[in-house]
């Protein structure tokens, strides 16, 4: 091919991918490129891709062909792509399915290998050999039913994921049927892209579907996907989320959109535990016990009732006792929802291996051209740090410094600035600290919601700001997730949690769902200058940018000026 100067991207040797933000072609070769690699980094002008083995199964998965990911980096590389890096991509695509998980009489399943050789390789994989011990003949294993989920999971982490095509149980039989029009007075329809998802899943009731994950915006229906979901299935389910909220959300919405009744699903929480055909429940209560060495008090609800269907709301987040239990579990029919498969905490192939791999995604730029959410505009307004505290900050470890930066004072002000701008708007006030935020609720004559904030209080505040009788509210991490606001239209993130990109995205995300309006939402992000929150910040964004958003940066001091300039132009 030679030298191609206007396309964006160099690759590289290491299988990493720089992107080059400017060129002419920048927008269309991230899209596709997002799609089979995972950006790393995401400064101002060039953009770092890395493509890994687990971005190829998942690309593959979802039904992303080998020969679209390298029609990607031929058309749109600035140089030649070295020809290793394209045969390790052809080579881990075909690992993924090479290994069959298949069903077996009684309580066994059957692993079987493409080739002999395969099935010797893994046969003498140290961490392998326990499950691997019946040998049936020279490609297969019989593997106690039981073991399915261990078995995924270190197969996957030896770099033979395998495709199971075992099946699923059916669980306790329940009518599920979406209404045309929902208790609410509106028509409720399920949107294409919400349709396709649950198609997708589903694959007909076949060996093929039944496990994965649909990564979808925030804002973009994902509690609708569920229930497109349960109603292919008609089927006991257990719903797990992340707060009391969102389990209340998830009951109000099946409620509104399905003849199920009151008598049939059952809120477990802290507050009630009722078990019915359809329950919902918490991470947390799933997780609490005792102490640190007593058994988990609440995991025994797995078990509470023959369930055909687990959703795992926000599965980014999902803590490892949960992923132990799912791993016991692979009988069940397993939907993972999520806006981001991003976890800090590097249990991506987890998800992968026990959840299921991704099987859709649609770009957030996508889904916002086509109207389905929100156009969102982010800026990042950066202001100093007082010479008051710089020697504060100078003489600090790493957590304090980055606690003093977040806590800056001077950032009230800017917070003036926007609701001046934004009068009218209901506007979300997000943040870290408590002690920042309830000087912030204090100087803005602004409820606050916290995580000892009682249900009850939290309930009440959050419907008081959906029907826009209160106009600014202020929120802590409690506000990430799962949470109907949609009459959101601006947020301010006054500080967060380090670099967490998975934050970033679910603040956004607070503000995405379609407006009546203008359907336009803003996004700002208060930062200290000249400390270690510009560096957290710039790692926040990192998800985000790969979706296609940019932040406009903007001096503290020239704020004002820049919202009254935006302001007339109606597009910060």
């Amino acid at each position: 091919m030679g030298y191609e100067p206007s396309n964006p991207i160099i690759v590289q040797g290491d299988s990493t991918v720089l992107v080059e933000v400017h060129a002419p072609k920048y927008n269309e070769a991230r899209d596709a490129l997002s799609r089979f690699a995972e950006l790393v980094k995401s400064p101002e002008h060039v953009h770092t891709y890395q493509i890994t083995p687990l971005s190829i199964w998942n690309a593959v998965a979802a039904g992303y062909r080998v020969a679209e990911m390298l029609a990607v980096l031929t058309t749109y590389s600035k140089y030649d792509v070295p020809k290793h890096v394209l045969r390790e991509i052809e080579e881990y695509a075909s690992r993924y399915g090479r290994l069959k998980l298949l069903r077996a009489e009684g309580s066994w399943i059957r692993l079987e290998a493409s080739d002999a050789y395969l099935a010797e390789e893994i046969a003498h994989n140290k961490p392998l050999k326990p499950f691997l011990e019946n040998r049936v003949d020279v490609v297969s294993f019989l593997v106690p039913a039981a073991q399915r989920g261990h078995l995924k999971l270190e197969l996957t982490n030896a770099g033979w994921p395998p495709e199971d095509l075992v099946g699923y149980v059916d669980g306790e039989a329940l009518a599920i049927i979406p209404r045309e029009v929902a208790t609410s007075g509106r028509r409720f329809l399920v949107r294409p892209y919400q349709q396709e998802a649950a198609a997708i899943f589903h694959q007909d009731g076949n060996a093929r579907g039944g496990s994965g994950v649909i990564v979808l915006p925030c804002g973009a229906g994902k509690t609708i996907v569920g229930i497109a979901t349960m109603a292919r299935l008609q089927t006991s389910t257990l719903v797990l989320t992340t707060s009391v909220s969102a389990v209340r959300q998830w009951k109000a919405e099946l409620l509104d959109k399905t003849g199920l009744g009151e008598d049939v699903i059952g809120e477990y929480s802290g507050f009630a535990k009722e078990i019915r055909p359809v329950t919902i429940t918490t991470y947390q209560i799933l997780t609490h016990r005792k102490s640190a060495q007593a058994e988990f008090t609440h995991l025994g609800l797995f078990n509470e009732r023959n369930w055909g269907l687990v959703i795992y709301d926000e599965v980014h987040v999902l803590p490892a006792p949960v992923f132990q239990f799912t791993a016991d579990i692979q009988a069940r029919r397993r939907l993972g929802l999520t806006a981001t498969l991003v976890r800090e905490d590097g249990k991506e192939n987890e998800v992968f291996a026990l959840i299921g791999p991704k099987k859709y995604d649609v770009p957030w730029k996508d889904l916002e051209r086509q109207g389905w959410i929100a156009k969102a505009l982010c800026s990042e307004v950066r202001l100093p740090l007082s010479a008051a505290l710089r020697m504060d900050y100078a003489v600090a470890d790493k957590r304090t410094r980055f606690r003093i930066a977040s806590e800056n004072p001077d950032k009230l002000a800017c917070i003036h600035a926007i609701l001046r701008c934004h009068e009218g708007e209901c506007v979300l006030v997000i943040g870290q600290y408590i002690r920042q935020l309830e000087m912030l609720a204090v100087e803005l004559d602004a409820p606050i919601i916290h995580g000892s904030t009682p249900q009850k209080k939290r309930d009440m505040i959050f419907e008081e700001f959906r029907q826009g009788r209160i106009p600014v509210l202020v929120v802590s991490k409690v506000a990430n997730f799962a949470l109907d606001l949609p009459d959101a239209q601006v947020a301010i993130q006054v500080s967060g949690t380090f670099g967490s990109r998975q934050e970033e995205a679910q603040r956004l995300g607070r503000i995405l769902r379609p407006k009546s309006n203008a359907n336009i939402a803003h996004f700002y992000t208060l930062t200290t200058r000249d400390t270690s929150e510009i560096e957290f910040a710039r790692n926040r964004q990192r998800f985000l940018t790969e979706q296609g958003y940019a932040y406009d940066i903007v001096d503290a001091e020239n704020l004002a000026e820049a919202l009254e300039d935006d302001a007339r132009q109606n597009c910060l």
